[in-house]
């Protein structure tokens, strides 16, 4: 009964009413600010905040542009407040420096000579550069296996009695005889013509009757020309062969060089056994003779 007439209470009465002194501010003769406030901690304690601070004057050479708008008179809700920032509305940051540069071009490395060169035939669509030694993406004049093949020295001009290709350049035709009377003549009964018995099919012959590297290792993108402009340097190439798949037409890695002479053919593997290609390693051996079916 006592409970149900005891007279209700705001919710403002159950709070602790926290009876903190004013707070303090004072400058002492030094120049040093203090300023005094009380408040309660996350614990529940009345605590006491002391803070004191001390303006120091410090005189900056500036711009003169920077020192006339600092005496220009305030305007809108700061008409009339003294110069300078006001604490309670400003927030003064530390400078900060913009440094200008023409692009950063310094920055950045110059092309080379090569690069520039090569740029310009980019631009001109004259394709990419590709040496003509080991097929790599450089000038022939830079190539790193320059002075390990120095056989190679004289791709650009075949040797005398060479044609382009690398092979033996035929004679002029001989006018024919006037006494056939336009029949045929066999080659064999011909002057100049070839002896009694020999293929007419493929130059030079059977590849087991002339001295024939098998060469290995070569990636699928290489050409017959490219085997014998390769290889020509060193003597007469009679016939390349480069493996190929029946159905999609790529290079299955090897090829066989045919030579005319066997001192050539000995002299091309010694030199090129071992020797990097189109970022191969080629493999040169004595081609073998293929078994009678």
């Amino acid at each position: 009964m006592a409970a149900a007439n005891a007279p209700k209470t705001s919710w403002a009465d159950d709070v602790d009413e926290f009876d903190a002194p004013k707070g303090e501010d004072y400058v002492d003769e030094n120049g040093v600010r203090t300023t005094v406030e009380y408040t309660i901690n996350d614990e529940g304690k009345k605590v006491k905040i002391t803070r004191k601070t001390k303006r120091v004057l410090q005189k900056a050479v500036v711009d003169h542009s920077v020192a006339e708008r600092k005496t220009w008179a305030k305007f809108g809700l700061e008409k009339g407040s003294k110069p300078g920032p006001d604490r309670a509305t400003t927030t003064v940051g530390e400078n900060v420096y913009l440094k200008l540069s023409a692009g950063n071009k310094s920055s950045e490395p110059e092309p080379s000579a090569e690069q520039s060169v090569k740029a310009s035939l980019a631009k001109a669509g004259a394709g990419k550069v590709v040496c003509r030694l080991c097929k790599g993406d450089h000038f022939t004049a830079k190539c790193p296996y320059k002075d390990s093949l120095s056989g190679l020295d004289g791709t650009d001009t075949p040797p005398a009695g060479l044609d382009d290709t690398g092979t033996p350049a035929e004679p002029a035709a001989a006018a024919p005889a006037t006494g056939t009377g336009g029949k045929y003549v066999p080659p064999s009964m011909r002057g100049a013509g070839r002896g009694p018995g020999e293929a007419m099919g493929r130059p030079g012959g059977n590849r087991d009757d002339l001295p024939t590297l098998r060469v290995t290792n070569i990636s699928g993108d290489t050409e017959e020309n490219d085997l014998r402009d390769l290889f020509g340097v060193f003597g007469r190439v009679a016939r390349v062969y480069v493996g190929r798949d029946r159905e999609t037409g790529a290079g299955k890695g090897f090829a066989f060089v045919s030579f005319e002479d066997k001192s050539a053919a000995q002299k091309a593997m010694e030199k090129m056994h071992g020797r990097g290609y189109d970022n191969l390693i080629l493999n040169i051996q004595w081609s073998q003779p293929r078994e009678q079916r």
